[in-house]
């Protein structure tokens, strides 16, 4: 889709597009939250959440190797990143997206298993809802700026609160929040990531293009610090696990970079980032249901929690109007 699509077509088919979008947002945040669940366990079983992150970072490269110069929209792609480099139309620091889903994974490996899916995703809310705003206002986004509206802020808000009310049995250990400063750190980080994306995709015209480039660069940023953590703690003392769907994390997450790429242009950084979030939601309740976590199955706040996310959701798409793609 060009700038000129979206400019041109009417309020119902951007209204459409934008809805397609925010759905599509939704089961991304689904896939979040059982890429956690993964690279949690997987970073346990190896003894090291940073080993982890490599590996999940590392799967989803080389498949992204494979599937992007196969196709030709992935090589044009390429081309035309580089061509917006060489005019400056698309700056280097547009393409460092990958570092903050690199510590995002990061911040997996280490604390999803201290802290639990549930406690992890209201941190990175926290922090998402927040920068969301920062983003949209300041206009780093392919959108451009982003006015602070009355149902987007709401929607914001009602966010957080609905994590809040969704985690909040789980918040009693002091102990847990101190560490829950990483995923909120890695919050703020996703709607810059989500941002700079959207403009590597507008520039290369291509979704697989830009996912690659996220997953080379953020890999990249993992391959140096496990190098650094190796030379400071010795190699990983757990196993390599056999169970194939230990290494799905990384494939996971090329959806959600894919998925977020694409529809940033249609929804904007914050409706996009509150979508994904009520799809973090949805995806750890389901989780704990259909696998309970010690704590057991969630109760009634939490579902009620989840179902205020889904209405903050539609609450902030409420007369956003249709974003305009800046070049």
């Amino acid at each position: 889709m060009t700038a000129g699509d979206v400019r041109t077509s009417g309020p119902r088919t951007a209204a459409s597009r934008r809805t397609v979008g925010v759905a599509l947002a939704l089961l991304s945040g689904v896939g979040v939250a059982v890429q956690s669940r993964i690279n949690g366990e997987l970073g346990v079983r190896l003894g090291d959440g940073v080993a982890a992150a490599t590996v999940s970072f590392g799967v989803g490269l080389l498949v992204l190797l494979v599937l992007v110069p196969a196709t030709p929209t992935g090589r044009r792609g390429l081309r035309a990143v580089r061509d917006a480099l060489r005019d400056r139309s698309l700056r280097p620091w547009q393409c460092l997206g990958g570092l903050c889903g690199a510590f995002l994974v990061a911040t997996q490996g280490l604390t999803v298993h201290a802290l639990g899916v549930a406690v992890f995703t209201v941190a990175v809310v926290a922090g998402q809802s927040a920068s969301s705003l920062a983003v949209d206002r300041a206009g780093i986004g392919p959108t451009g700026r982003q006015p602070v509206t009355g149902p987007r802020l709401a929607g914001a808000v009602l966010t957080v609160l609905a994590v809040l009310l969704a985690v909040g049995e789980r918040l009693g250990n002091p102990a847990t929040l101190a560490l829950a400063v990483l995923p909120a750190l890695a919050g703020v980080g996703i709607a810059w990531q989500q941002a700079v994306n959207g403009r590597v995709r507008v520039a290369a015209r291509s979704t697989l293009a830009a996912t690659l480039i996220n997953f080379a660069v953020g890999t990249g940023g993992l391959l140096t610090a496990y190098a650094v953590d190796v030379a400071a703690r010795g190699w990983p003392t757990g196993s390599w696990p056999r169970e194939p769907w230990l290494y799905l994390g990384g494939p996971i997450g090329i959806v959600f970079i894919a998925i977020a790429a694409a529809v940033v242009p249609l929804t904007g950084v914050l409706l996009l980032g509150l979508a994904t979030i009520a799809g973090q939601i949805v995806g750890a309740v389901g989780l704990d249901l259909i696998a309970p976590p010690a704590a057991g199955r969630p109760g009634p706040t939490t579902l009620v929690g989840a179902a205020l996310a889904l209405l903050a959701v539609t609450i902030a798409a409420a007369r956003t109007g249709r974003p305009k793609i800046r070049a």
